[in-house]
């Protein structure tokens, strides 16, 4: 069965130009990379959860922020690892310096036995879209285009 995974992508307008929010995944792997590490913040469905439920779910489990507003689905998304990303523009706003996310355990260092906590997030940002065009995972990047031709 293929996975599939929901997300929001949270957009504003300012001085006249689209700024769209993304997410950093935290954890030792992700420490050092930045172009083509951020992702809108999005996450697996629970059994029998309606996608849009999920996407919203899981923007408040990674930021601790409920977002209210009209959803815009934006087209699905194949990733090159085969999952399906399902998305929903929403306009709003938030400070990125009030993201509190959820944790994640894995052994670190490998091999050591040892299980560390780590944030799924470790921050967030907002982005102009030529700069969220290089930030972004490339198999998320069509969501970006879909918004700029959805908000001209």
């Amino acid at each position: 069965m293929v996975k599939s995974s929901a997300g929001l992508l949270l957009y504003r307008i300012r001085h006249a130009a689209i700024e769209v929010l993304l997410v950093h995944p935290g954890g030792p792997y992700w420490k050092n990379k930045d172009e083509g590490a951020w992702s809108i913040p999005k996450g697996e469905f629970l059994t029998g959860e309606a996608p849009i439920v999920a996407a919203r779910r899981e923007f408040f489990e990674e930021t601790g922020v409920a977002v209210e507003g009209e959803f815009y689905a934006l087209k699905p998304l194949r990733q090159p690892g085969g999952k399906i990303v399902h998305a929903w523009a929403v306009e709003g706003d938030l400070d990125p310096a009030t993201i509190v996310s959820n944790e994640f355990e894995i052994e670190w260092p490998p091999r050591s036995g040892r299980l560390q906590s780590f944030p799924e997030i470790d921050r967030g940002a907002w982005f102009a879209l030529p700069v969220a065009t290089r930030k972004i995972a490339p198999g998320q990047a069509p969501l970006l285009a879909e918004l700029a031709q959805i908000l001209v």
